[in-house]
């Protein structure tokens, strides 16, 4: 009798809604899970109408097609002797079930529902789904006619149940049952199941990817057996990435693993295993055995099929490997530029278009699109399809792409948008970069165009506004610099439509924003310039990693340019220039630093912090080069901030999902976008915080930082390293790089909610914080 099982898991890069192409891909793999000998292929989770189809679930449409296209695998010849199972949405007794479907040769064996749905961050799966919670337990479900005339099956079992082949016993989690507290494989690897299929929608978070493996290595270092993990890849149709990784471990170790990020549409790895080394493995450990034999038994489907064949002592088993993984510059390199061809390729566009500004933010946009044009050569060597579709929007049948330069020439288009606000400096800085990439670069001026907008403004109301270098008032400032950043939008969409026209080609251009994840969160951006764009790469990550990105981006892509946009302060150029010189900065418009506001960020969103929460770690976070005063003015202009500007997020544009701290509220970060900014409440309840501080120090009962435990050293300076915060030195660092200068004109001016008090407004945006402490108690009713 045979003892060795060749396994396939498959990475399918499918699309909400994309029947066909979904049908094909699937085919694609089974076809090449048998060309590797597998008997078993497994696939990602909702494979069938793709994960993002969120409310389409609700229709019945989307049962219907999902069924039909069954109908097909179910027929086609390369699905023959090989159990393979597919998701998809089925509904038993008027309820629907985000479900695999397991069948073998035009026979469905079994429907496992999912039996944990997820609810955190992206995912809404109980709006659409409903868990099964009928453990241990079938029931008959009536199939479809045209699917009972294929199977000749009138029921078959849906539930909480085992397959059980000739030679072994393979159980069933869908994606979040891996992380939750009470996993379902544990409960079936006690009663026997040898082999644990995991089919998942998991999406890309920077620093993420090693959190499966850990997650796998776990389940079967404590429960023995071989788990397969299959997962999507790529953008289906929404602001997730979907990270691939599918993969394969035994017993604690590695069979295989595929990769994170790629342009290719299909990937299937595969594994021999050894079903003895299972069995061996868990005989070993004596107290798994004592609670499998007093182990409460699973429904078994039998099945006359084994995964083993005879004559198999030959077949290479696997060997152990160690999963791969990028740094997080790589994993911004890679993510981005997949998720924008994905975009591109699917929206039927003839490339990008991106207002240009020689700042840290436009720039590493602009070396996204430039990674991703390096992906396509690489890519475009062995892939067909990839080929294809850079020849249909490229418009040219014979094109075969061997350059990344000419091939970003023929797919981007750049343009340094400047005013008489624009330095020499951002402009040669932005033509230097776009010589390097090899971008179509554009450079015009916008004065004309502000010229005659404030002309009409003036013919009606007989004012000239001035900026405030020029005598003119705050108000007056922020209309002056918002109409600039207003008209880059405006030209930024006429450019995009008839760039191609100009260059005697079909179609049009996809326009691309660039405003980080902690501008987004501060507010600072004006709402509808040239932060109102299509698609924003870089939406989902913040200043930090930008830099580092760039950095890397220097190294790997070889870009000399980025050593002196990496050197420049950051700044929109919105305002005058003072002798030449800038004038305005972004660190000192915003009143903090980006390195502050990544701390900001993570504490309110992933540690669910609201004003007097974050004040309360802060004060020790900070405690080194802060006082308690300090980090009160600092949690409150920021909370300030915020509140005014978070209206923006409801028009924010779509971007990469890359950060569990961001602000989406479209789907992440669902949230109020009309606060009560005074924060009334909050702010006294940190006013009395402080007298409490300032008393206990008064009478010798504060305790001083050098008093802490190591643990809590530890845990202080842990917060500051792994991504939860930004380091107590690095917080005093002003940061020497940014975005939004003239070029790009992504700069945010503060919107003032209108009533306002003046001195709450002059709060907003102080530029001596501390200055301005008692006149922001004063307007928010503190003292």
């Amino acid at each position: 009798m045979g003892r060795k099982a060749t396994l396939a898991c498959c990475c399918l890069n499918q699309w909400a809604l994309d029947f066909e192409g979904n049908l094909c891909r699937i085919v694609a793999s089974v076809k090449e899970a048998k060309s590797r000998g597998a008997t078993y292929r497994t696939g990602p989770e909702l494979e069938i109408p793709g994960y993002s189809c969120q409310d389409h679930f609700h229709e019945s449409d989307t049962l219907l097609h999902s069924w039909e296209v069954l109908a097909e695998l179910l027929l086609h010849p390369v699905c023959r002797d090989i159990i393979i199972d597919v998701g998809m949405p089925v509904m038993h007794r008027n309820v629907i079930y985000n479900c695999r479907v397991v069948f073998l040769n035009s026979k469905i064996l079994l429907i496992r529902p999912k039996m944990t749905l997820c609810d955190t961050g992206n995912y809404r799966e109980t709006r659409w789904f409903t868990a099964w919670t009928k453990h241990r337990e079938t029931e008959p479900h009536h199939l479809p006619r045209m699917i009972a005339a294929i199977t000749e099956q009138r029921t078959v079992p849906i539930g909480d149940a085992l397959l059980a082949t000739r030679d072994t016993c393979v159980g069933y989690e869908i994606c979040e049952e891996l992380w939750s507290a009470d996993s379902s494989h544990v409960a079936q690897t006690l009663d026997g199941a040898e082999l644990i299929v995991n089919s998942s929608g998991s999406h890309f978070e920077l620093r993420k990817a090693y959190v499966v493996f850990d997650l796998m290595r776990s389940a079967t270092s404590k429960c023995g057996g071989c788990y397969l993990f299959s997962n999507m890849r790529g953008g289906d149709g929404d602001r997730l990435y979907f990270n691939g990784a599918p993969s394969i471990a035994v017993n604690g170790e590695f069979a295989a693993a595929g990769r994170q990020f790629a342009l290719e549409e299909v990937e299937v790895i595969s594994a021999t295993i050894d079903l003895e080394e299972i069995r061996t493995y868990r005989n070993r450990i004596r107290s798994r055995q004592i609670q499998a034999a007093a182990a409460p038994s699973f429904p078994r489907i039998e099945v006359d099929f084994s995964l083993s064949r005879d004559g198999d002592l030959a077949l290479p088993s696997w060997t152990p490997i160690q999963p791969h993984y990028h740094p997080p510059e790589e994993e911004i390199a890679l993510s981005a530029a997949c998720w924008l061809w994905d975009y591109l390729r699917r929206s039927g566009q003839g490339g990008f278009f991106l207002p240009l500004s020689g700042g840290v933010d436009s720039s590493s946009t602009a070396c996204l699109v430039f990674s991703m044009c390096r992906l396509l050569v690489s890519a475009a060597r062995h892939d067909t399809r990839t080929l294809e579709q850079v020849r249909r929007i490229a418009g040219d049948s014979e094109y075969t792409p061997t350059d990344p330069r000419e091939l970003c020439g023929r797919l981007f288009t750049t343009c340094y948008m400047g005013s008489e606000n624009s330095s020499a400096e951002t402009r040669a800085r932005a033509a230097q970069l776009a010589s390097e990439i090899g971008s179509y670069h554009l450079s015009i001026a916008i004065d004309v165009a502000v010229s005659a907008v404030l002309g009409i403004f003036t013919t009606v109301t007989g004012l000239v506004p001035k900026f405030r270098a020029r005598g003119g008032t705050p108000r007056e400032n922020l209309a002056l610099q918002n109409v600039q950043a207003r008209l880059r939008m405006v030209l930024a969409y006429l450019f995009a439509q008839l760039t191609l026209w100009v260059r005697d080609r079909p179609g049009g251009l996809l326009v691309l924003g660039s405003a980080n994840v902690d501008e987004s969160l501060r507010g600072y951006m004006t709402k509808y310039d040239c932060s109102s764009a299509d698609i924003n790469p870089i939406g989902g990550i913040s200043k930090t990693d930008l830099k580092s990105f760039l950095r890397y981006a220097r190294r790997k892509f070889s870009l000399p340019s980025l050593d002196g946009i990496l050197e420049a302060p950051p700044t929109a150029e919105l305002e005058p220039l003072a002798d030449g010189r800038l004038a305005q900065t972004d660190e000192q418009d915003m009143g903090m630093t980006y390195a502050e506001l990544s701390v900001y960020g993570k504490l309110r969103k992933e540690h669910s912090c609201g004003p007097y929460s974050m004040f309360c770690k802060l004060i020790q976070m900070w405690a080194d080069h802060c006082t308690p005063e300090q980090v009160a003015e600092k949690v409150r202009h920021f909370y300030r901030c915020y509140a005014v500007n978070r209206h923006k997020m409801t028009v924010l544009t779509p971007s990469l999902h890359a950060e569990a701290y961001g602000p989406d509220d479209n789907r992440h970060d669902h949230r109020p976008f009309l606060y009560h900014a005074a924060w009334t409440w909050q702010f006294r309840s940190i006013e009395v915080a402080l007298k409490q501080l300032q008393a206990a120090q008064e009478g010798g009962r504060s305790k001083d930082r050098s008093q802490l435990t190591d643990r809590q050293r530890r845990e202080l300076n842990d917060f500051s390293r792994t991504g939860t915060g930004s380091g107590h030195s690095r917080l005093n660092t002003l940061s020497k790089s940014g975005d939004g200068s003239g070029g790009g004109g992504i700069k945010v001016s503060h919107n003032i909610a209108p009533d306002q008090p003046d001195a709450a407004k002059r709060c907003i945006s102080p530029s001596n914080p501390q200055q301005q402490l008692k006149a922001s108690r004063q307007a928010f009713h503190l003292v």
